[in-house]
């Protein structure tokens, strides 16, 4: 590399950022794995610069980062349990089961709870995206903010969310 390695990761966070983050989140269909994923992938290119030819930065950055999502997908299917019950796999019934729906209630109020206690403008954010579940375009029009405004504050909101559930776990525990 011409720069040092530190100012070429910069540069590439600030130019495929988004790009890396779009392929993770389309592979794997969950934003916060998604955004764990993009940020490894960014780290195993700093890891391995020196093994780059210098060519083609977004196919290289792209390669990491759909290899992190397989080996992703890989793991997490080998955490999920199989099972060969038929009658699981033909009963189709629409309702929840009673436990389920109240077991969803208490998670959506707990959610709530963790995101009315974060500071402004960190709250809105996380209500927006979290507990109301609109996209980032439709925050944007709501509250007139850039995206990227709002990409930032659901992140720190996530990592305040986090930290909070964390904590509220070991009390319990």
């Amino acid at each position: 590399m011409g720069i040092n390695n530190t100012e070429q990761l910069e540069q590439w966070i600030d130019q495929y950022q988004n790009l890396i983050y779009s392929i993770c989140f389309q592979m794997t269909g969950d934003y916060f794995e998604a955004q764990d994923l993009t940020q490894e992938t960014f780290l195993s290119a700093y890891k391995c610069s020196a093994y780059f030819d210098g060519r083609n930065p977004r196919a290289w950055l792209c390669r990491i980062a759909s290899n992190k999502c397989l080996d992703y997908l890989k793991a997490n299917g080998r955490r999920q349990i199989p099972t060969d019950d038929r009658f699981f796999l033909t009963y189709q019934d629409s309702s929840p089961p009673p436990e389920r729906s109240l077991t969803e209630k208490d998670i959506r109020q707990q959610l709530y709870a963790c995101c009315m206690r974060l500071k402004p403008p960190y709250r809105e954010a996380a209500l927006d995206y979290y507990y109301y579940e609109m996209d980032i375009r439709q925050m944007a029009e709501k509250t007139g903010k850039n995206i990227k405004t709002l990409q930032t504050h659901i992140y720190r909101a996530k990592a305040m969310l986090r930290k909070m559930l964390r904590k509220e776990d070991l009390e319990d525990g």
